[in-house]
């Protein structure tokens, strides 16, 4: 079993800092290089924590199935536009 690390922001803590804000105010992401986009829907997915990725690459990753040290997640993705 994966102990969670640190600075995994959960649900709950998502649900009390959105509270400080009216309920019809716009949520956007940040953009792949600057700006701001839309952002998806909420999704849940498996993640492998990999602290040793370039900080483009992510400290987690997604996996298809389980394997030893991932942790279920609430992924929060932005909008992707094609030119």
């Amino acid at each position: 079993m994966m102990s969670k690390p640190l600075t995994t922001f959960t649900v709950a803590k998502l649900i009390e800092a959105l509270k400080e804000f009216p309920a019809d105010m716009p949520v956007v992401v940040s953009g792949y290089e600057s700006g701001y986009e839309n952002m998806m829907p909420p999704k849940l997915a498996k993640l492998q924590q990999q602290k040793e990725n370039k900080y483009w690459d992510g400290e987690f990753q997604e996996v298809e199935q389980s394997i030893e040290n991932t942790l279920d997640a609430v992924v929060l993705n932005r909008a992707v536009r094609h030119e």
